[in-house]
Formats: structure tokens, sequence, C-alpha cells
């Protein structure tokens, strides 16, 4: 089995720099397979999201695998209609039922939207609790960051957000290291936007290794200590995820991935008020008069 490298949160916490992500599988039944056979060939972090089934499922696939809970890494989050204190505390406290567990290893903040303070109180209040053990952001920008973060006591782990070749965030990933917080890669293969899969520069580069494009991306991401956790229902493809850490990339080949940056998500503008309202508007609206 392969030994999964693992980075320190600024929290003490430990989690392996490669997990799965099962949280857009709509089939519970899917869900649960998926997180089994993950276990299986390896996996010890898998992100269930915000999924009420995909948690359920997570929770059965640890049983059914006989896998000890202390060797997993189990990754939750609230949504935007969850985005209060008290929404996002029973949010947690179903999310435990659902999983069976006494604890999860990691809740995150899907958005910077609602009432992000009253949610993230939430967090702060399970965790002092010993029910979540670390606590983290996804898709906040810089600036969102620092409203957060000068006004609580507890500081984000981690924050996920899009990065890939064609939108790599340089400076984002710069700022969020410097404040010492780790970063995850979400969309690491830009779900093959603009056929990244088949560029000419990457498969030379993975030709080179005797490599998939694939892992060419998540070694160039995880070479960076940038956490990944990609999605997939397939075997083979599982395990090509894993196995990445028998090779490194120069210097050179790192440069010239760095060149493929377009500089602009491959899925929408969170600068823009008109896609938020189109995307969050009703989650959001749901949030009056709680």
């Amino acid at each position: 089995m392969t030994e999964i490298p693992e980075i320190k949160l600024n929290d003490g916490n430990q989690l392996p720099v490669v997990g799965l992500d099962i949280s857009q599988i709509s089939d519970r039944e899917k869900a649960r397979q998926t997180a089994e056979m993950a276990i299986k060939n390896g996996y010890r972090m898998i992100d269930a999201g915000a999924n009420d089934d995909n948690q359920i499922a997570l929770g059965e696939a640890i049983k059914e695998t006989g896998v000890d809970r202390k060797q997993m890494f189990i990754i939750t989050k609230v949504n935007v209609s969850k985005m209060t204190f008290e929404k996002a505390n029973k949010a947690i406290e179903f999310t435990l039922k659902e999983l069976d567990t006494d604890y999860i290893d990691l809740v995150v903040l899907a958005h910077p939207y609602g009432d992000i303070f009253g949610a993230w109180n939430a967090l702060s209040y399970e965790k002092r609790q010993g029910k979540i053990r670390s606590i983290g952001l996804a898709n906040f920008y810089p600036d969102q960051y620092v409203n957060l973060e000068l006004a609580h006591e507890d500081k984000p782990a981690i924050n996920e957000i899009e990065i890939n070749p064609w939108f790599q965030q340089t400076n984002d990933v710069a700022f969020f290291k410097g404040r010492d917080v780790a970063v995850a890669a979400q969309a690491p293969f830009a779900q093959d936007k603009d056929n990244l899969l088949e560029n000419k520069e990457l498969k030379h580069i993975a030709e080179k290794y005797h490599k998939t494009v694939s892992q060419v991306i998540l070694r160039w991401l995880t070479q960076r200590n940038i956490i990944v956790t990609p999605q997939s229902a397939h075997e083979k493809e599982q395990k090509e995820y894993l196995d990445i850490f028998d090779f490194e990339l120069t210097e050179d080949e790192m440069i010239k991935i760095k060149g493929l940056d377009k500089g602009e998500s491959q899925f929408f503008d969170r600068r823009d008020p008109a896609v938020i309202e189109d995307i969050f508007g009703e989650s959001l609206k749901q949030l009056r008069n709680q």
C-alpha cells in the first residue's frame, strides 16, 4: 500500500496530502461503494461534502471495511443554506449521527456567503466540545479570510480553492501559506475544460515519467504541499491518484506548467454579484428571519 505523506495543520493535527472526494456522487449506494473502494485502495482521507446521503454512505463504508476510525480523516462541509450559528450547529450534530462517529476531523464552511461569523462560531464551539478536530474554509479570497480571522480567536486551518494548471491562483496560494493556512486544490483537473488532460506540454511530461496527465497534475500540486482530493468512482483512477510519489518534477517542468496559467476560473467568477445571486440566491434567502 502506498505511503501517503502528511501535512501538519496550524492546530497541530495532520492529514494526508491526497484524499478522495465523494461529495458530488448523487446516488447513496454509489457513494458507499466508491468510499469502500477508496478505503481498500489505501485512501485514509475522504471528503463527503455537505450531502446527507454521502455522509451516511461514508460512515457505512468505514464500518464495512473494518478500518480503524482513528486512521480515517473525514471532511464535511457546511453549505450556504446552513450559514448561521443555529443552523450550522444543528448541521454538525446531524452529520455526527449520519456518520455514526463521535467526531469529525475537518469541517469546512463551503462558501463565504451568509452569516459566516455565526457559522464560524458554531464550528469553533463544536471544536471546543471535541466534536470537530479542525475547522476550515473553502472558496475564501484573502480579504474575506482576513475579515474572518481578525474577528475570531479560532484561526482557519485550511482553505480549499480552485487550483489547476489553467487557474493557478499563485498569489492567493502564497498569501494563505504566509498566514500558516494549508491550501487544498479544488477541481485540480478543471473537469477537463479546454481539453486540459490532452495538453501537449503535460502529455510530454507524463510520457517521460510513464504517468498519466492526471498524475502529473497531482504531483505538481503535492510537490508544492497543496492538498488534493480528486474525484473518481473508478478503481484504476483511484489507484493512479495515489501512485504519484515515485517521481519528482524538475524545476524546469514546474516552470513549464506555471506557464499554462490563464488567470481565470474555469467555472465562474466568484466576484460577480449576478453570478452569486444566480447560484446562491435561493440558499441565502432561506437564511432570512433565522
